[in-house]
């Protein structure tokens, strides 16, 4: 490819709203434009590495013996309100209504399409188990938009599907899908874990996140440092073994605290230990409320309280909801006195608290020597709070350690989740109707382009891996007036590219600092530049990983570059 009449326009400034390493490069490198927030145009360059990352998906996926398809992008609502997700699943759909006044959404994911498919079209178990895939574009109106196309509200995905006769059966189409998403982003040479995580709006037990571990992920991972363990914060569970203390239990005393709401400034008010304080928030829970307790150094898990209650929806209570239950404000809740519709549950960790520090359920009030069991009733104990730093590793190796990360691919075990909702069953071998047994796997295309971006830069510009490079090699001669420079990269152009070699020549008569900054920002593998040695056939190869230098004659290339870039 020409250089001269190639679409890939660099930017010499860093553009002011792109806050994250991926996202100014790919810019500046001419990969993206953005045509709305959170919705981008892929240019040619960026068009390569995307079509670069789909063949390394499309050959695991084949691999793992699943078979490609292609569903519509609308879909209608019918099948939404027969998984029970037209409003589970929130503001993020995006719905809108055709000319006859019927109720579509643009799919953010194809669960209910691909299953309303095999519902129709596989009846016997002769036919099972069934992988199915698909590579399309994704719509999600995404509050807030941002990172480039980290999080963006049009997104290339590949979504598969797998349909089974039993759970163990299930269980082995999860484990083909697990591998073959280790291989893809081996292949990718991406830095990642397989964490377990939560399966959020799309239902399920059992799930991992693929993480690219990163400084700027949106989510947190916390892993072991002995160990494999690693898990999604909001999922990874506490194993702490907590003391008593065997100090008196004193009686209550009620302190004025005025202005006083965090327990930040309350234990520095009181010149108190924030572990001797006690964190009382009221969340509403499928519309019923409940008081949360965690320990005043921990953080409420409001995930886990929603699998606690294997709930729908849970959200923290809005002012005026803890006015009505409560009639108090945040800041000031405490379980003393609580009124019996609201019901209390408490992580483990509080159980073990003595002569604690509660919100007195009164404007600028607190209570001390607040003691459970003997001043409250806990309905249930759990485990309802964020695991932190330091703590035991739940597999009881080691510690645990933070890491945030890029969320590049999700595996789930939906069961029967989406088979009994909209009726998909196939006739075992004594012809009785069963459910069909599901998984769903999906893998952020255009996502893992900019966790690729993100790994892999130096503050010249991007450092494409071998194995998605939208060119292997960038040939350059410094003066394509001249004419032995100029016939010299021809020549190895036409040599190349009968090779099979993908080489981006830049025949551009711009001056050779430009070219070579240029080249930096493109960050292909190879670059090869045609100087002054050009009547005696030498060159000089730069590696752009290692920025090692070398001079080489023209007929020693193809040999180095079948050993470099292959």
């Amino acid at each position: 490819m020409r250089q001269s009449t190639y679409l890939a326009p660099t930017l010499r400034d860093i553009p002011a709203d792109a806050d994250v390493k991926s996202h100014q490069l790919m810019l500046r490198a001419g990969l993206i434009r953005q045509s709305a927030s959170g919705v981008y145009s892929f240019l040619p360059l960026g068009m390569k590495v995307l079509q670069k990352v789909e063949t390394i998906v499309r050959e695991e996926m084949n691999r793992a013996g699943a078979q490609e398809l292609l569903m519509p992008a609308i879909q209608p609502a019918e099948l939404w309100q027969e998984s029970g997700r037209w409003e589970a699943y929130g503001p993020e759909l995006m719905r809108f209504k055709d000319r006859h006044n019927r109720e579509f959404a643009l799919g953010p994911t194809h669960e209910e399409v691909i299953t309303s498919l095999v519902k129709d079209a596989v009846g016997s178990y002769k036919k099972l188990p069934m992988t199915l895939y698909q590579i399309q574009t994704k719509f999600r109106d995404e509050r807030r938009p941002r990172f480039g196309i980290l999080r963006g509200r049009e997104f290339l995905m590949k979504d598969a599907y797998s349909f089974d006769t039993s759970f163990e059966g299930l269980d082995e189409s999860y484990n083909k899908m697990y591998e073959a998403y280790k291989n893809v982003f081996t292949r990718c040479e991406l830095n990642f874990r397989a964490v377990v995580a939560d399966s959020g709006a799309m239902g399920g037990k059992d799930t991992h996140e693929f993480m690219v571990l990163s400084n700027i992920g949106e989510d947190t991972i916390a892993y072991s440092d002995s160990s494999d363990f690693a898990a999604n914060i909001e999922i990874a569970p506490v194993n702490v073994a907590y003391e008593k203390s065997s100090e008196a239990l004193n009686d209550i005393e009620i302190i004025s605290t005025p202005g006083k709401k965090s327990i930040t400034d309350v234990a520095a008010f009181l010149e108190a230990d924030k572990q001797r304080c006690l964190k009382s928030l009221l969340f509403i829970v499928d519309k019923e409320p409940v008081l949360v307790l965690v320990r005043g150094d921990h953080e409420v898990n409001d995930v886990k309280i929603k699998h606690f209650f294997e709930a729908t929806q849970v959200e923290l209570a809005s002012d005026q909801e803890t006015s009505s239950w409560l009639e108090t404000e945040a800041g000031f809740i405490g379980p003393v006195g609580i009124d019996n519709k609201v019901k209390i549950i408490a992580d483990h960790a509080v159980k073990y608290m003595v002569n604690a520090i509660s919100g007195a359920n009164q404007k600028d009030t607190h209570l001390k020597n607040v003691n459970p069991d003997k001043d409250f009733e806990v309905s249930s104990y759990g485990d309802f709070r964020n695991i932190q730093k330091g703590d035991p590793s739940p597999d009881g190796q080691g510690t645990i350690l933070f890491k945030e990360g890029i969320e590049v691919g999700h595996v789930f075990k939906l069961g029967t989740r989406y088979s009994e909702a909209l009726g998909a069953t196939f006739l075992n071998d004594q012809g009785k109707a069963k459910p069909i047994v599901m998984g769903s796997y999906g893998i952020g295309v255009s996502r893992t382009v900019a966790a690729i971006v993100e790994e892999n830069h130096d503050d010249d510009g991007i450092i494409w891996p071998n194995s998605v490079a939208p060119f292997q090699v960038h040939l350059i001669p410094v003066n394509i007036k001249q004419e032995e420079q100029r016939v010299l990269a021809e020549s190895l152009y036409e040599k190349l590219e009968q090779q099979h070699f993908e080489v981006l020549l830049d025949d551009r008569t711009e001056r050779p600092g430009v070219k070579f900054k240029d080249a930096d920002l493109y960050g292909l593998p190879v670059r090869i530049t045609v100087g002054k040695k050009a009547t005696d056939g030498i060159v000089e190869v730069k590696i752009r990983k290692t920025g090692e230098m070398l001079e080489l004659h023209e007929d020693d290339l193809l040999e180095f570059l079948a050993k470099t870039v292959r």
